[in-house]
């Protein structure tokens, strides 16, 4: 028998009747209950319909981290229209394309830009309805719709193939280990995939949760020490940066409440991975492979990783394959561009927006990573295809360069790209965060010691501000593109 089905808004609803006076969500100095999320929510879908929200529409959300970007996020599912959130750092120009694309009616946020529809606050919509009433009760037909900008910088939209549904009945436990007694932390931008989903997931099974207003290393640990937080969410640029605060700040701090700690998004570092899990417990240190288009997905809990270092786990949904550039696919142990395909008779997971997906015969899809499978099934990620560098004939993946340098104790950041070389084709330079005073010769040295002489850098760059953002996302491509034409 199906499973039966309840809207976003039919499950708020009911966990506001169920735990009206238990803690929805939190940022900074300000939690809403579940019955003040519900009844916040109905005031801002009235403002939202008579701004002109409809069912289907997507609305675009470019707020920081806060109470009032899930606030708005439910008010969207609650008019059967889809959020569509994007940063709230956006240029002008990014956001019209992306405007453009979602068609939306109104935009949520806060930005200073002139543009030519309704550009509205949470507090701004609270104001134009009181009325607290629950609404009728609709299902979105796409659940959400987040952005990409993948490696060529331009916007595409990703249209989840999910409803705005939830299962009737709240699972003790469901997906990403959540279940309602817990206490997330998510200090990752909610405006990313991973983090808006994990979000919604914890708000949907009525657990606690507990959105950091923006990343701070210490404070992500003293939050969980102070809320007992059995959650947590980061990514490898965060684990990184809380590894490098001084042993003594990072082992005061009780962590010793936490059992799931997911971390995806980019390649962590083994060395990095390792330090976490020996921390953590192995149990407790989850990595999930996927992209937003979520054909497919691996998962991998410390334990195993121990077994099978480096790898980011077994296939648990859908299949995946590694094909050469022929598209013919390669046996265990091979070199090759990794494709997916959804699970056989399952609906599209996805739909484009502004692009079209690389794809082989046979339904299958390829987001652009490179890897290679082992004997038992575990996948091993390199790179993507797009920031391979051809150093005299030999692949060279950045990923494993940045890891090397990352693990510098004076390295904050690092970026490694290809500029052109008329010797080698393409030579190495690594562009670098670091500690003030930092020398060039002290990471040659370094990295001398861990990598082969063609993977070590050529030329060394050393900037100030972050190389990634706040999700560990780097545009290699575009850092590139900047120096070549510098050089011109």
């Amino acid at each position: 028998m199906a499973e039966e089905m309840i809207s976003l808004g039919a499950r708020l609803k009911a966990l506001a009747q169920m735990k009206a006076d238990a803690p929805a969500v939190s940022s900074g100095e300000t939690t809403l209950t579940y019955g003040e999320l519900h009844r916040r929510t109905n005031r801002i879908a009235r403002a939202l319909a008579e701004l002109g929200v409809k069912y289907g529409d997507l609305v675009t959300l470019g707020l920081p981290n806060s109470v009032g970007f899930v606030e708005a996020t439910w008010a969207i599912w609650k008019l059967g229209a889809t959020p569509q959130p994007i940063s709230f750092r956006l240029p002008k120009a990014e956001l019209e394309a992306i405007m453009e694309l979602a068609a939306t009616p109104v935009v949520i946020g806060e930005f200073a830009h002139q543009i030519d529809r309704p550009l509205v606050g949470v507090d701004d919509l609270l104001a134009r309805s009181t009325d607290e009433t629950d609404l009728p009760d609709v299902t979105a037909p796409v659940y959400k719709a987040p952005t990409s900008g993948g490696s060529t910088g331009r916007p595409k939209l990703i249209l989840s193939g999910n409803r705005g549904e939830t299962s009737k009945e709240i699972p003790q436990v469901g997906g990403f280990r959540v279940n309602p007694d817990s206490t997330m932390v998510i200090p990752a931008p909610l405006y990313h995939n991973a983090p808006f989903g994990m979000a919604a997931a914890g708000i949907t099974v009525g657990a606690h949760v507990i959105v950091m207003p923006r990343f701070d290393p210490e404070r992500t640990l003293e939050t969980v020490q102070r809320h007992r937080a059995s959650w947590l969410y980061l990514v490898p640029t965060m684990m990184n940066r809380i590894w490098h605060l001084p042993e003594e700040v990072r082992s005061a701090y009780d962590v010793s409440s936490l059992t799931t700690m997911w971390h995806m998004a980019a390649p962590c570092p083994p060395w990095l991975k390792e330090n976490f899990i020996h921390w953590f417990g192995p149990e407790t240190v989850m990595e999930l492979y996927a992209g937003t288009e979520a054909q497919a997905v691996t998962i991998i809990n410390g334990a195993e990783w121990l077994e099978h270092r480096g790898s980011v786990g077994r296939v648990s949904v859908g299949e995946m394959q590694a094909f050469d550039e022929d598209g013919r696919p390669l046996p265990a142990g091979e070199v090759g561009e990794i494709y997916m395909r959804r699970p056989a008779g399952a609906p599209p997971s996805y739909q484009y927006r502004g692009a079209t997906p690389r794809t082989l015969p046979g339904g299958w899809e390829s987001l652009g990573d490179i890897g290679w499978f082992d004997e038992d099934g575990y996948l091993y990620l390199a790179d993507r295809r797009t920031d391979m560098i051809l150093v005299g004939g030999s692949n060279v993946y950045p990923a494993e360069i940045e890891a090397a340098l990352d693990e510098h104790p004076k390295v904050i950041s690092s970026a490694v790209i290809g500029l052109p070389d008329d010797d080698l084709g393409a030579r190495v330079h690594a562009i670098v965060q670091a500690q003030p005073g930092t020398r060039e010769a002290e990471l040659r040295e370094y990295v001398s010691a861990k990598l082969v002489t063609y993977k070590q850098p050529r030329s060394y760059e050393f900037v100030d501000e972050p190389l990634r953002d706040d999700a560990g996302k780097v545009r290699r491509t575009a850092l590139r593109d900047a120096r070549i034409k510098a050089d011109a």
